[in-house]
């Protein structure tokens, strides 16, 4: 593809997804309990040091390919498991995590009356490299007709100063936190080398618009240097449990994500590492080979016969391959070894309905319930707790479940239906009622507004 028509890519690419960033976002969260606890141990000390309260803090995974990671609003970092898969250490990721932190305490994911845009994406367009070599240039050359040439260059131009300020913040938010600065070095000058291969890096200063609109990545890393290695942490260890959890993680998640002939190319069966069994059983499960994953987490389980991720997985595949019953002595004890971890204990709820046996009903609405009351945002399990209210003959209940899974999946009408049915039934004042009423008015005004938009539009 010609270098202007990947370029018109890029335009088209930063439009789109700057204003349809939320309803994607809903669509592509990937939730596992191990890479969450792992992405939260990373990120704790470094919303520490920015000064951050730790429960209006999270970092989310989304599961896209691309190696990209941005703050939306408020006090959330996304990152894309792309990222983490291209990513060498885990103090790659954290140097990412921290620059992040940098735009959400400058606020700078709110700036529509100065760039028109409501996210900011780390480095911008630069991660957006690979993307660029996909996707229309027929859209990218369209939006250039329609004159958002001039808007992009606004853009950038703001950018470039956010993108420096959130440098600096990173930077001293890993100085504060006790971490080296070497992985944030280290990924930028990743993403040097990726910009070359694409052919957007220049040292011509007559060339438009990069080299003159954002700052380029090696820019970057020689302004950062002098902070980061000459602070003392600079040549500080980096730290061997988070390193070794992030192997097991990357290695689930290319498994997970990733074409499975490549995943067995990259682990091959002489490799007998944990993180190689991580890898070949998801690759061996989505291939649809149950015995060959099975005996992957089988190899795991006896490395540590008490780890509740291996014996997650163990399960998982057991219930997947149509063993439900098998599936409830791993789970059992990964729920309770892991303190009844919210999306493990939805996955054994799960296998606790799919035996079909009316006994195992009133467990799995125990660990249900203790599972939404911990984590009201996982659809999963309230789509697990309905069916439960529904084999008990619990009508309002199931509703509300069903109410409860619309609202978080975004889908106002079934959830305003939903929830009016479960008030109908509910005792008038009790907690479930309040709850479905105020479902049913959120729900409500999105209508409303979803009405006045298309009146409107």
């Amino acid at each position: 593809m010609p270098r202007m028509k990947r370029f018109a890519c890029l335009l088209a690419l930063l439009c789109l997804s700057c204003f349809a960033a939320t309803p994607v976002l809903a669509q592509g969260l990937l939730r596992d309990a191990e890479t969450e606890a792992l992405l939260t141990d990373m990120a704790r000390p470094l919303f520490d040091a920015a000064g951050l309260s730790p429960g209006s803090t999270r970092i989310v995974l989304i599961g896209d390919k691309s190696i990209n990671a941005f703050v939306a609003g408020g006090q959330i970092v996304y990152v894309h498991s792309g990222l983490l898969d291209a990513a060498d250490t885990a103090n790659e990721v954290q140097g990412v995590i921290a620059h992040e932190i940098g735009h959400i305490t400058g606020g700078h994911a709110v700036f529509q009356n100065d760039g028109g845009y409501g996210s900011i994406s780390i480095l911008s367009l630069l991660l957006g490299a690979a993307a660029m070599a996909a996707g229309s240039p027929e859209a990218g050359t369209g939006i250039l007709m329609m004159g958002q040439r001039a808007a992009i260059g606004k853009y950038l131009a703001f950018s470039r100063v956010q993108e420096s300020s959130a440098d600096s913040a990173g930077a001293r938010y890993l100085i504060t936190a006790g971490i080296s600065g070497k992985g944030m070095l280290s990924f930028f000058n990743k993403l040097t080398a990726q910009m070359h291969r694409y052919g957007y890096y220049t040292t011509n200063p007559e060339v438009d618009p990069f080299s003159q609109t954002h700052p380029m990545s090696n820019d970057r890393v020689e302004n950062l240097k002098a902070d980061l290695q000459n602070a003392p942490t600079w040549s500080k260890p980096l730290d061997a449990s988070i390193e070794a959890r992030f192997k097991r993680v990357q290695a689930k998640l290319r498994g997970y994500m990733n074409d499975p002939e490549s995943t067995l190319r990259r682990y091959p069966k002489s490799d007998q590492s944990v993180a190689a069994h991580y890898a070949r059983a998801y690759a061996y499960h989505k291939s649809g080979y149950p015995e060959q994953a099975a005996a992957e987490a089988a190899a795991l389980v006896k490395i540590a016969p008490r780890d509740p991720y291996f014996l997650e997985l163990e399960g998982q595949i057991l219930l997947e391959s149509g063993k439900p019953r098998e599936a409830l002595v791993p789970l059992r004890e990964a729920t309770a070894l892991s303190n009844n971890q919210p999306l493990i204990a939805a996955l054994f709820g799960h296998a606790l309905i799919a035996t079909e046996d009316k006994a195992n009903l009133a467990e799995a609405e125990t660990v249900l319930r203790q599972a939404v009351v911990r984590d009201k945002e996982n659809p999963f399990a309230w789509f697990n707790l309905g069916t439960v209210y529904e084999r008990k003959g619990d009508e309002p209940r199931t509703a509300l479940a069903t109410a409860e899974r619309a609202h978080l999946m975004g889908d106002a009408g079934v959830a305003f239906m939903s929830a009016r049915a479960a008030m109908s039934g509910l005792p008038a004042g009790s907690s479930d009622w309040i709850r479905a009423q105020d479902i049913m008015m959120v729900s409500q005004t999105k209508l409303e507004e979803q009405k006045k938009k298309k009146r409107n539009g």
